[in-house]
């Protein structure tokens, strides 16, 4: 007999605030195997991933402009430390990497776009990654020059 069938035993004979913790760990319990399905995570190399700068939507391109402009950026949080917390990106010191906002048409807020760039110089980054999902995957920005792809 599986675990999860003396659970639902167990439920029918205990009083009704264990019955509704049973439940509960019933649901867990049910749900961790959907959970291992979840996608792997992006290793600390984004370096594979790359995408065009012409191929991001413009509201990307222009952002990328103004970061090599020095601004002005529309908020107040463009420029700030990128933290790397998820640990999606190259390991640098604190401080290396910083965070812009590229517009959504549409959103009410800041979005979940964003180009974070590193290096000394924010005017000059050596390079440049792109989310759209807010942090959870990140595309090296590269450029073509003279037909070859140049990553920055």
């Amino acid at each position: 007999m599986s675990l999860l069938s003396r659970l639902d035993l167990a439920l029918l004979r205990q009083p009704a605030w264990r019955g509704a913790a049973l439940a509960a760990l019933w649901l867990a319990l049910a749900g961790l195997g959907a959970q291992t399905q979840a996608r792997p995570t992006q290793s600390a190399d984004a370096e594979s991933g790359t995408v065009q700068l012409s191929a991001l939507p413009r509201e990307a391109q222009k952002t990328y402009e103004l970061i090599l402009a020095g601004g002005p950026f529309p908020h107040s949080q463009d420029g700030i430390v990128f933290g790397n917390y998820e640990h999606q990106l190259p390991a640098k010191a604190r401080g290396y990497y910083h965070e812009y906002t590229v517009q959504t048409p549409g959103a009410h807020n800041r979005g979940a776009r964003r180009i974070v760039c590193g290096g000394d110089a924010p005017t000059r980054p050596d390079r440049c990654y792109y989310t759209d999902d807010h942090y959870a995957s990140f595309r090296q920005l590269v450029q073509s020059v003279g037909g070859r792809g140049k990553s920055f």
